[in-house]
């Protein structure tokens, strides 16, 4: 049986190519985190929605910013191993949570939700990895040219989402209903070329993400030319999960016919999973409107007709009625409940056997 390779970013090495996506607000934090570290995959903590309280409204930004040293903390006493951040582009406090966390000596960031072009600027340690989130060979070109060009450094690694991702995604609805020309195999090939035009040599690791839901999905982008693979909606249906178990029973009991994809005051579109508030807000009605927290760079309050953080910090207690889900588009295909360590178990086994598959019929 072939071995998943561990995926390295200069020195630091990650035994299971499987990075857990980031996953707002208040879903993956350092339960979830630790526990897939634990299993020698990224655990990946989201620095969304930290701040944001509605009992405390004062100084949401540097609470947000103490929140997230916290978490990193309590990280590092459940794990050993190395583990992330996500940290949106779209925050307004975007530069002084990547600060925080570069000052924790964070092994990774990863950062998407728009490009990270001032990321270098924003971290003076030696340490910590820069990985951007794209959505085309075009924002990958964009990123390597300018950190180049005014850091003379390149990312250590590129993740690659697809437009079957959940949560926020960085197409335009028209590109989303067009799976001829945008599907993540074709998007992650011609990421991967334009990176190796900046990296000959290969050192650069290039991650799929976006509907990876098996092993036979993880072998397959491997095949590809894949360093790893990101898996987020897998693992919000864990025990070690952070998140409510109401959010988790969401995911259980979603059909297909139930992702839809709404427009989101971050400026993205985000698949959800439907139900009555989905249904109020996509209708236009203006719901428990306020803006509290200026969290969002590129939300205007007098043009929206919710707030999601609001909606997602309900949702992350379990008020559904309040808020929503985010979701992949796989999310149907979840039945159950698993732990970490079953579901990374799963994962390697399954990749393994198809890499092995592979492998048998190349010699044959």
């Amino acid at each position: 049986m072939s071995r998943l390779k561990p995926l390295k970013m200069g020195e630091l090495s990650i035994e299971t190519p499987i990075f857990q996506g980031g996953m707002g607000v208040r879903v993956s934090s350092s339960s979830l985190a630790s526990a897939v570290s634990n299993e020698g995959g990224l655990g990946v903590i989201a620095a969304v929605g930290l701040g944001e309280d509605d009992r405390i409204l004062a100084d949401f930004k540097r609470r947000s910013c103490d929140s997230l040293v916290k978490i990193i903390r309590k990280t590092r006493e459940l794990t050993r191993n190395p583990f992330g951040v996500n940290i949106m582009c779209a925050l307004s406090n975007y530069a002084d949570l990547v600060d925080a966390a570069q000052r924790e000596l964070i092994p990774v960031i990863i950062s998407g939700a728009g490009l990270p072009l001032k990321l270098p600027s924003l971290v003076t340690n030696n340490v910590t990895k820069l990985v951007p989130i794209v959505s085309s060979a075009r924002a990958a070109r964009l990123i390597c040219t300018v950190w180049l060009r005014r850091y003379k450094r390149l990312p250590d690694a590129v993740v690659v989402e697809g437009p079957l991702a959940g949560g926020h995604l960085g197409y335009s609805l028209e590109e989303l209903a067009d799976d001829r020309n945008f599907n993540l195999r074709k998007i992650f090939q011609e990421v991967i070329d334009v990176v190796r035009e900046f990296d000959r040599e290969g050192h650069i690791p290039v991650i799929a993400a976006g509907g990876i839901f098996d092993g036979k999905d993880v072998a397959d982008m491997i095949n590809l030319g894949a360093s790893g693979v990101q898996v987020a909606t897998r693992f919000v249906c864990t025990y070690e999960c952070d998140v409510a178990q109401a959010y988790k029973d969401s995911f259980i009991a979603a059909k297909k016919e139930d992702i839809v994809v709404i427009k989101s005051p971050v400026g993205m579109p985000g698949r959800v999973i439907n139900n009555d508030f989905v249904r109020r807000i996509s209708s236009g009605e203006r719901i428990d409107f306020g803006c509290d927290y200026h969290c969002l760079a590129t939300c205007n309050p007098t043009k929206v007709n919710y707030c999601i953080a609001k909606a997602l910090i309900n949702a992350s207690r379990g008020e559904m009625d309040k808020g929503f889900a985010m979701c992949g588009s796989n999310v149907f295909r979840v039945d159950k409940i698993v732990s970490v360590k079953e579901l990374m178990a799963e994962l390697r086994i399954d990749a393994s056997g198809s890499l092995a598959g592979t492998a048998k019929t190349v010699k044959e």
